[in-house]
């Protein structure tokens, strides 16, 4: 083991059959990619960029502007796009491409496309690569966090060229021969309404052009090097008297032109394609090697890494740094240039849970730039965005932006402009926003009846009410820890047990309830969507994050609410898709899962299986979660079960990997299960870390005979998040039976705001 040492980062490497293998070796970028509409394996596509950087890049297989960027099975190349696609189902904003050709000049993306194998393709974070078979031409590109470097190694021909891509849409493109340049923007985007959206770009190549092409739409068009269109490009060309190498550089800006050269001068500068693709493996092996594993197979290695890099992506960077050292951006909400930092594309529906209290957890100087940025976000937009992509964008429900915000405070976060932040939240539990799923849809109905009515005309409602009534809980837990008076806060814990107003005693399930007060009929529990959203009741019945005891005492106490978790891994994984009208894909990733109702693959049932803690039986959670890891996580093509959603599906196994798991945000704990590497270190920012040592654990040893935590006995199935940022470590006795007596007794479940005292 070699450590390299930095303020707050070990790096690590070892040596496998006389290699070195560092963090970043172990990622595949691929996993996740053999994905479609119908089935999602992932529904990712091989990132190549640097952790939160503004762009990411990546070969783009499907056509331009179809989300399904890159698909394992795909078997041509059109280009290789800057993208900032947070999902398929989000599409992108602000991407353009570029690709080589050789011989006749072929622009449009059919055309230009080539075959190529996964053989010859190689695929890192920090660097990719492939073989273009029709035109014998290898690409290789390594990124920085605005800007890329390109590498196209040509044969000897009188005929390379590149094309330029802007997108149609909307497209600007100008070819400057004499400086060897190609400046251009793309104003395409494909969710919300903004007034003067342009990514600008610039691509400074290193030979002089030979050819200079302009062409819009279909068709080239002669003696014009300056094109505006719905849809334009351009092509550069170059004689080659022999086998050579053309570099490009290029880097984008929200804000002009002048920005995006500076990003370009910056971030690449005078640096070589070699020195700066080491230096961003660097900065991949500083992020990765943050929590270190040992002891594992080597598939588990790789899946864990994998997974990591996944929760190190979203949401991007959109802030630049000026010429004066000012940090800037472009606002999605206002349209403006505007002081301070902002990020986008994610979406708290999915990352409350788990991948905003890992960034608290791992990496939470981050997440205080991410702060900053939600404050500014609602000072230029009124409200607090639920899904940025990158501003407001009408999808999914809930009000979780409280959940991020709290839960960031709650865990020691600081240095950002809190005071904003919690009239924020306020403004956003008390009032429907601009679009559906900004602020809260149904609000009135809320906080005067206490849920979201099924008949009247609100869709999802029932998963409306819980999340709301979660929500409440956070604004509570928040205002407590900022000192707010009682008189200003009670009324959100009161609205935190809202969530027993759609709990039905007769089916021991949440329901929709009429406005009358009456519950929704006929009830089919396994009815998908109508109440629930992207789920059913047997998923959204656990969503009381806030108070799992209170739960478990309307189903008629601990054992009782034991056998419920139980039934979801019994039952059959039948479903009833009439709300929709066809099998969506987290449906069908149920069903073919054999895991009965449990629906990994989408996040509202994720943290379910953590639940035996609450009941007094730990050792259930210990097996569910080590069969989930065995079986829905693998670092191939077909790893995932679903969407990964923004690293939220990465951080419930990376969580999950290391034995716990945040199932209340919000809250000081962490809800214990069992780890999978026989010793995982994480290497906290305050210079601490946390060891945690499970010697005797194997494929049959996943239970938990006995904890230590700081070499005294622990019985409590949760840790707290305070105690771990101390520096801990966490010795495990691992056992292939279950310990039926550890974690049984009430004094050692975790917190449930009804036992509060």
């Amino acid at each position: 083991m070699k450590p390299l040492f930095s303020t707050f980062f070990i790096v690590f490497s070892i040596w496998v059959f006389g290699q070195e293998v560092s963090p970043v070796d172990y990622v595949n970028p691929l996993m996740g990619t053999q994905s479609k509409p119908s089935l999602s394996n992932g529904n990712t596509y091989p990132a190549i960029g640097l952790p939160w950087g503004m762009n990411i890049w990546t070969p783009q297989t499907g056509k331009m502007g179809d989300g399904w960027s890159y698909t394992y099975d795909a078997d041509k190349i059109r280009g290789f796009k800057q993208t900032h696609q947070p999902s398929p189902w989000m599409n992108d904003y602000g991407a353009f491409a570029m690709m080589p050709g050789v011989g006749k000049l072929k622009f449009k993306e059919e055309d230009r496309a080539s075959w190529f194998s996964h053989k010859a393709e190689v695929a890192t974070p920090y660097f990719y690569s492939v073989y273009l078979a029709d035109i014998n031409v290898t690409t290789e590109f390594t990124p920085t966090e605005r800007a890329a470097y390109f590498k196209f190694d040509f044969p000897k021909t009188d005929s390379a060229y590149v094309v330029i891509d802007a997108l149609n849409k909307g497209s600007y493109i100008k070819i400057l021969p004499k400086e060897r340049k190609i400046i251009g923007y793309t104003t395409k985007y494909s969710r919300g309404k903004y007034e003067n959206f342009k990514n600008y770009f610039v691509v400074q190549f290193d030979k002089d052009f030979d050819v200079t092409r302009g062409w819009k739409d279909d068709k080239f068009i002669n003696d014009q090097l300056e094109i505006t269109s719905d849809h334009a490009g351009a092509v550069v060309g170059f004689k080659l008297k022999t086998k050579d190498v053309v570099y490009a550089k290029a880097a984008s800006s929200f804000i002009s032109f002048e920005q995006a050269e500076l990003n370009l001068n910056r971030e690449i500068g005078k640096r070589n394609f070699e020195q700066v693709k080491a230096d961003a493996k660097n900065i991949w092996n500083k992020t990765l090697g943050r929590i270190e594993v040992k002891g594992g197979t080597d598939q588990q290695m790789r899946t864990f890494y994998s997974s990591l890099y996944r929760t190190l992506f979203f949401p991007q960077k959109l802030y630049e740094i000026d010429a004066q050292n000012k940090i800037k951006h472009w606002s999605p909400y206002n349209s403006k240039i505007v002081d301070g930092r902002m990020f986008a594309g994610t979406g708290f529906w999915d990352t409350f849970r788990a991948l905003y209290p890992f960034l608290n957890l791992v990496y939470p100087s981050i997440n205080v730039e991410m702060q900053e940025g939600l404050a500014n976000a609602y000072k230029e937009g009124g409200f607090l965005p639920e899904w940025s992509s990158p501003g407001y964008s009408d999808i999914m429900i809930g009000n979780n932006s409280a959940s991020v915000v709290a839960d960031a405070y709650i865990k020691g976060l600081s240095g950002y402009d809190i005071e904003t932040l919690w009239q924020a939240v306020k403004h956003g539990a008390n009032n429907e926003g601009p679009i559906s799923a900004v602020g809260r849809k149904g609000v009135e109905y809320y906080n005067s009846l206490g849920y979201v009515p099924y008949d009247v005309k609100i869709n999802e409602n029932a998963a409306r009410t819980l999340e709301y009534a979660y929500d409440d809980f956070s604004i509570y837990q928040l205002g407590k820890a900022l000192g707010k008076p009682e008189s200003q806060i009670e009324i959100y814990k009161k609205r935190a047990y809202n969530y027993k107003n759609v709990f039905d005693t007769e089916s021991g399930l949440m329901r929709g309830k009429n406005k009358d007060g009456k519950f929704q009929s006929p009830f089919n529990p396994f009815k998908w969507g109508d109440a629930f959203t992207e789920g059913n009741s047997w998923h959204y019945t656990w969503s009381v994050f806030q108070d799992i005891d209170g739960l478990s005492k309307l189903m008629g106490g601990k054992k009782k609410f034991e056998a419920k978790l139980d039934e979801v891994f019994s039952l059959p994984p039948i479903f009833d898709d009439s709300y929709y009208g066809s099998v969506i894909h987290e449906i069908r990733e149920m069903q073919i899962m054999n895991m009965g109702q449990y629906a990994h693959g989408n996040q509202p049932i994720q943290h379910m299986i953590y639940l035996y803690n609450y009941a007094g039986a730990p050792y259930k959670t210990q097996y569910w979660v080590r069969q989930v890891m065995d079986k829905l996580y693998y670092a191939t093509p077909d790893g995932y079960c679903g969407d990964e959603d923004n690293g939220q599906t990465s951080a419930w196994y990376v969580f999950s990997a290391l034995g716990f798991y945040p199932v209340t945000p919000a809250t000081d704990q962490y809800v214990l299960g069992a780890p999978l590497f026989r010793q995982a270190t994480i290497h906290l920012e305050n210079g601490k870390k946390i060891e945690i040592k499970a010697p005797e654990n194997s494929a049959k040893n996943f239970y938990v005979k006995s904890l230590n935590l700081n070499l005294q006995p622990y019985s409590k199935n949760w840790l707290s998040h305070k105690e771990l940022m101390q520096g801990a470590v966490l010795e495990f006795q691992m056992n292939n039976q279950p310990n039926k007596e550890r974690g049984s007794q009430e004094k050692d479940f975790p917190y449930s705001m009804s036992k509060e005292k």
